[in-house]
């Protein structure tokens, strides 16, 4: 089975051709400021990044032959876990902005199905995405009947590392309960209870820990007196939220490795001060969710880019180790989870759902 896998994110679009389980064509465009900057909208990309992506395919001599093509799911609907065929719905919802987010994880699910639908038997799929919600009814209720919680989280790589970890040990995900982090330029912290996510945050806009780029969880009055204060405008405010927020706001920069030379050549109290902070936001959220789990957790699994970074993984084990044992998984698994979701649908291995 040929495979083609397609990965848009803010500054790249990652893409990949997979022959059942192989890898053979690994690739990311990047994306400079310059290149987007005459696009208003993230949806006007679709076709600049789609011809990206056959160039590439051109250019390592790679035919339009494919069994399937997944897409990086988008910020459609909630929607339970799994692997979905692309339809008009699916296209309809992403190009109405129905979850009001102009993220660049919407054109996913509209360039795998535009390439596939140029080849003959070839199917389009999405797996995972961002608004994947299974949470249980205490999670969704807020101190407000105005407004229910939503969890906006890393579903894809949350899910393939469980898997991963699970695999590793001679169980199945399902067998399992799991505190799983992702640690990037947003932060999700999800309870994975026997297969299912049943508490998740919203890392995208609003809750849980600060990041590198999001101002997670505010004082609600605070935010709200600043919104009536005319000082920003709408848009304005939600940079302040995801964006120029968290570590980039307090310190200039959302990059960890440069805040930790700041750190360790300058010694800068300040930027120390703000890092650890961070870090200790993090440890409380993931603490959290052992309550969620009644306190029967298997073992707490630490993923991500910022996984990456001893300084980071060192202080939050401090900090959480006594609640289950810590794993870590540093990068990202979207890539290859993608593709293996698509095999298994194309060797019956697993369920397809529809999108509705």
């Amino acid at each position: 089975m040929l495979i083609l896998v397609i990965n848009p994110g803010s500054t790249s679009t990652k893409m990949a051709v997979y022959e059942d389980e192989k890898p053979v064509v690994l690739r990311s465009i990047s994306h400079s400021n310059e290149d987007l900057a005459h696009f208003d909208d993230v949806l006007d990309q679709f076709a600049y990044r789609r011809q990206l992506v056959l160039d590439e395919l051109a250019q390592v001599g790679v035919p339009l032959q494919f069994d399937a093509v997944i897409g990086r799911g988008g910020l459609v609907k909630p929607i339970a876990g799994g692997v979905y065929e692309i339809n008009q719905k699916m296209l309809d919802d992403t190009y109405s902005g129905i979850a009001m987010h102009n993220h660049a994880c919407n054109l996913g699910c509209l360039i795998a199905h535009d390439i596939a639908s140029q080849i003959p038997g070839c199917r389009s799929f999405i797996a995972d995405p961002g608004v994947v919600d299974e949470l249980n009814d205490y999670a969704r209720i807020s101190g407000s009947p105005l407004m229910n919680r939503i969890c906006i989280w890393h579903a894809l790589n949350q899910r393939a590392i469980a898997r991963r970890y699970a695999r590793g040990i001679g169980k199945r995900y399902e067998d399992l309960s799991l505190i799983i982090c992702h640690l990037g330029g947003g932060i999700s912290v999800a309870a994975h209870d026997h297969g299912r996510a049943v508490d998740a945050n919203n890392a995208l806009d609003g809750e849980g820990p600060f990041s590198p780029e999001r101002a997670g969880s505010l004082p609600a009055a605070d935010l709200i007196r600043l919104c009536f204060s005319g000082k920003y405008t709408e848009k304005q405010l939600l940079k302040r939220i995801a964006g120029k927020a968290g570590l980039n706001a307090h310190l200039g920069t959302a990059n960890v490795k440069e805040i930790e030379e700041r750190i360790r050549d300058y010694g800068d109290t300040h930027a120390e001060l703000i890092l650890n902070a961070m870090i200790y936001h993090i440890a409380k959220n993931i603490v959290a969710q052992g309550a969620v789990l009644c306190g029967h957790v298997d073992a707490i699994l630490l993923t991500g880019g910022l996984a990456r970074s001893e300084y980071v993984i060192s202080r939050l084990r401090k900090r959480i180790e006594w609640v289950a044992p810590v794993y870590c998984f540093p990068g990202e698994d979207e890539m290859e989870a993608l593709a293996m979701n698509a095999l298994d649908v194309l060797r019956g291995q697993c369920n397809v759902s529809e999108y509705d």
